[in-house]
Order: structure tokens, then sequence, then C-alpha cells
């Protein structure tokens, strides 16, 4: 396996004269996990870790079918946003977000539920595991999935309580007001302050050629200059590198002032890229990388591990 790697610059016609894109665009959860699961399922026909992904699609459907059948979610309040937004701060706190009835609610939902999946029989143990746990054992599983660090030795619960807790966010961010949300800082997600999954290179009408991160955590996607470090906010020299070709849809953009890298997903040529579904789908990008002087920087709890 080889890689390429191409200086990238922005393209000086799309310098001046654009209107300035929306920040954010917040999550619609039925539509995200049903699209994310499609995707998965199209990529277990022609990759080597087809088990894997088809058993994340199934999880995916089921994310699905639980946004729909959950109780709703209690908005945030008033003095809780005014508070966000005078403080520059994300309005859906992750601090306090573990302890929340509601998601351990969603993730015993989850396991409950996910009993129907099929799935290899280390996942099948983990999600016993999940279902025998007591209240701070769970609590300990979202802690670490919301505080986006999960231990290599504990990884298979963790999934689940990361389906958990996507689905949970994704439904606090879809209540959220847009156009209320601030820039907090690179690589920082303006609705809980989670850190990207990847990035991508839109490419919808009016926003062709913008890039936007995607959160790891409640999926809403935040507009982040072109090129530029998505750990440390340098665009000093960063670098790009694919499995294939310099034509490729998936790259790593790797810093050299932090030594960390995350995948890029150019939308712009495919418009069914999935920024969770085709960072699995990728790994062959990572076994590249792992090569490297660079560290992984974009967070995907259905890798970890790997």
């Amino acid at each position: 396996m080889s890689g390429m790697e191409e200086e990238f610059k922005p393209d000086p016609a799309m310098i001046g004269g654009v209107p300035k894109p929306p920040l954010a665009f917040l999550p619609e959860p039925v539509k995200l996990f049903q699209t994310r699961g499609r995707r998965f399922a199209f990529l277990a026909e022609s990759n080597e870790l087809a088990p894997y992904l088809r058993f994340l699609a199934e999880l995916s459907r089921l994310q699905a079918r639980l946004a729909v059948s959950l109780p709703p979610v209690e908005p945030l309040s008033p003095e809780r946003l005014a508070k966000a937004a005078d403080g520059g701060m994300p309005p859906i706190d992750r601090g306090t977000l573990a302890a929340d009835p509601a998601l351990d609610a969603t993730l015993l939902a989850l396991a409950e539920q996910a009993e129907a999946i099929d799935m290899p029989d280390q996942a099948r143990q983990a999600l016993a595991a999940v279902r025998a746990a007591d209240v701070e054992q769970r609590l300990w599983l979202l802690s670490n999935v919301l505080g986006d660090s999960i231990p290599e030795d504990a990884t298979a619960p963790h999934l689940f309580a990361a389906a958990a807790v996507q689905v949970h966010l994704a439904r606090l961010a879809a209540t959220l007001d847009a156009e209320a949300l601030v820039p907090i800082s690179t690589g920082t997600c303006p609705a809980c302050g989670g850190r990207p999954v990847t990035s991508s290179v839109m490419g919808a009408q009016g926003i062709e050629s913008i890039r936007y991160a995607s959160c790891a955590g409640c999926a809403t996607q935040w507009n982040e200059v072109r090129v530029k470090c998505l750990c440390c906010g340098s665009n000093k020299d960063v670098r790009y590198r694919s499995v294939e070709t310099l034509d490729a849809t998936v790259k790593a953009e790797a810093c050299r002032e932090c030594n960390r890298w995350v995948k890029i997903l150019y939308q712009v040529k495919n418009a069914s890229l999935d920024p969770v579904a085709d960072d699995v789908g990728s790994l062959g990008l990572d076994v590249l990388m792992k090569d490297t002087e660079f560290t992984r920087g974009g967070f995907n709890p259905y890798l970890v591990g790997y």
C-alpha cells in the first residue's frame, strides 16, 4: 500500500465575493441515522470489514427507530441558551449530561432492542455486559463517551454507549436554533462542544467547496476554514495523504505542527459520503497513517482499538 501526498491550497477563484456560509447545520435525527445505515450497508458490499459494517448498518437503523419511539427530549431552558451564547459556550453541557435520566433510558432501550441485531460474538458479550451493568457502570460508560475518551481495553461495551449518546445528543441538538449558535474554537462543535469525527468539503448548492466539520456526538456540522488543522488550528504546514490517488474522495489532513491528522471527505465529488460510515469504511487510510509520525485526531467510537 502506498500513500500519496500533495500540497493543497485554496482556489483563488473562491476568494472574495462569496456569501458567508452558515455557521452550522443541525441534525435531523431520523434522516441522519437512516441515511447512515444505508451507507454502512452499501460499503459492506465491497469492503473487507463487511460483517462489521453490516452490524453498524443495523445499529444505525435501530438508532433511527429510537429517535422516533423514545419520549421527546426536554429542550434546553432559555436561561441555559442565553448563558451559553453570552459566554461563547456550546449550549449542550456534556459535563452534566452523563447523569441525565433520559440518556440512561436511551442506553437501556438501545441495549434491549439491539438483542435482535445479528452481531459478532464479542459484540454480543459486550451487549450482555451493558444490559447487566448497574447505574454506576452505565454512568462510567456514558461519561467516557461524552468525554471523547474510550479505554482501548473496553471498546466493545462503549460502542453501544456511544450509539445511545449519538441518539440523545442528535435529538437535543435538533431542538436548538442554528442561527443562535456561536463559534467556540477550531475543532469544537458549537452545539455540544464535541470533537469532529471527520470534515467534509461540501457539494450542496450554496455551500459548494465549503468545509464543514462533523461532530462525532451530536452530528452537528459546522463551518471551518478549508485548509486548517482541526486539532491545533494551525495552517502553517498541513499536508494531505490518500491510499490510492490524488483524486481520492477520502484523505488524511495531517498537520506537522501538532503531528495529528483528521480525515477529510470530498462530498463535492461524491454526495453519498457519510462522516461516520465512510470513516469506518476507509480503515485502509488509518493503516497507512499508522506507519507515519502522525496520530489520529478524529474521534470515532466505532474505530477505537483499530
